[in-house]
């Protein structure tokens, strides 16, 4: 396996360029798959995770090609309904596949997802949505069962949590269903913007995304078009935080600045001067961060819990103390146990995590727990005295496209081995 090697305590400076949004990316390209024709999406970010879904559209019969970020999908020939299991274990987000497979055969066959381990992340919600939209489910040892024998049919979906993965499955389901679908507290995170304006591309009828109401009208049939996906908000804000750990001036380009402005005070409260200007955020950090009081996660439009990891390595060798609430994913502070090998000191208490600056870090070896974690200890490695080795990069790559070229550029030690 690959790990990382960095040598720390090297103030970050230059410019670095943002990826697509690895969010936007997986259903965007599930849903080519409801077209029955070619699809060209740009700025499509190298990711594993990318990977994986390019291999589902492969596997149920689609055309695929790449070229640089941008990628072409020819689903005319796809062909079957049902993805294996070891391709269900290769990300949690595989799960968006049930929507357009149902949508396009009525039929699916698949298994409970894999992916990180922060915890629950149960699909109820995904289950009892595709229900009320005409889907009969059977489960049975971990196999997902669904067949529409009446075809697909508008509904009402009230979530009980702005889930966007379910959001994101009822869209997918709901864009060419017989009839007018209204989700109620649905997602309202820029990622499910970007999905419906591809599905509009195609011929989708949906508005209201990104507001608490979503309202799809069902269309007879969506035809391949061409959309770009927005830049990826939380490599945005880990690329931040680790110009902020390491006292550094950076270029973030290539973003929406007003899809990170729950996290800028964060940055600017730490000390930091932000500013912005057209799709860039220019970032300049003092020597040493001051403690940011308070950070809970929440649903957009509140501070990202994908967001949390790398911020609080950030926040370890700040001046003073702050308090971290975690209200998304219950294991979330797995990458706490490589902070504390680094020096840090954090304190514990359920979803609470209490963060007391310390003066330094010092570089250990660490292994990447999760894709976030993996992050938070690449931003503690680039700020700590010493070498840092992180393994378990493979999670790291799920998420973050070629990490130690992007960070190299600006002046970080960093290498692949």
């Amino acid at each position: 396996m690959s790990k990382l090697i960095i040598e720390g305590r090297r103030k970050l400076s230059g410019k670095i360029e943002v990826q697509g949004a690895k969010n936007s990316a997986l259903p965007i390209l599930a849903a080519t798959l409801l077209t029955g024709d070619s699809s060209v999406i740009h700025n499509c970010p190298d990711l594993s995770d990318v990977d994986s879904t390019l291999d589902i559209l492969r596997y149920v019969g689609c055309y695929v090609k790449q070229d640089g970020d941008t990628v072409f999908v020819d689903s005319k020939c796809a062909d079957k309904s049902d993805i294996p299991d070891e391709l269900m274990r290769a990300m949690r987000s595989s799960i968006i596949f049930l929507g357009p497979l149902i949508a396009r055969f009525g039929s699916a066959r698949l298994t409970y997802p894999g992916g990180c381990e922060l915890g629950p992340r149960p699909i109820d919600l995904h289950l009892m949505a595709l229900r009320l939209l005409g889907v009969e489910i059977t489960e049975q040892h971990g196999v997902i069962e669904c067949r529409a024998p009446q075809g697909l049919h508008g509904a009402k979906i009230s979530l009980s949590f702005p889930s966007v993965g379910a959001t994101e499955n009822i869209m997918l389901a709901a864009c060419v269903a017989e009839g007018t679908t209204i989700i109620t507290n649905a997602a309202r995170e820029p990622e499910i913007c970007d999905l419906a304006d591809c599905l509009n591309s195609f011929g989708a009828r949906i508005s209201g995304a990104g507001e608490g109401t979503v309202i799809i009208d069902g269309a007879e049939r969506l035809s391949g078009s061409m959309h770009t996906i927005i830049p990826d908000r939380i490599a945005a804000a880990s690329y931040m935080a680790a110009a902020a750990a390491t006292g550094g001036r950076v270029l973030i380009d290539r973003i929406v600045p007003s899809h990170l402005n729950s996290v800028i005070p964060i940055f600017e409260e730490s000390g930091c001067t932000v500013k912005q200007k057209g799709n860039s955020i220019l970032i300049d950090a003092p020597n040493r961060l001051h403690a940011v009081n308070f950070i809970r996660t929440m649903p957009f439009p509140g501070f990202p819990t994908d967001a949390q990891p790398p911020i609080m390595a950030m926040l370890t060798t700040a001046k003073g103390t702050g308090i971290i609430v975690e209200n998304i994913f219950e294991n979330r502070y797995k990458h706490v146990c490589g902070l504390e090998r680094m020096g840090a000191k954090i304190h514990l208490e359920g979803k609470v995590a209490v963060v007391e600056g310390v003066p330094e870090l010092y570089g250990a070896r660490v292994a990447a727990p999760d894709l976030r974690g993996g992050a938070a200890l690449v931003v503690a490695g680039l700020c700590a005295n010493g070498r840092t080795e992180i393994n378990g990069i493979n999670f790291i790559d799920r998420g973050y496209e070629n990490i130690e070229l992007k960070l190299s550029e600006v002046g970080a030690s960093i290498k692949r081995l």
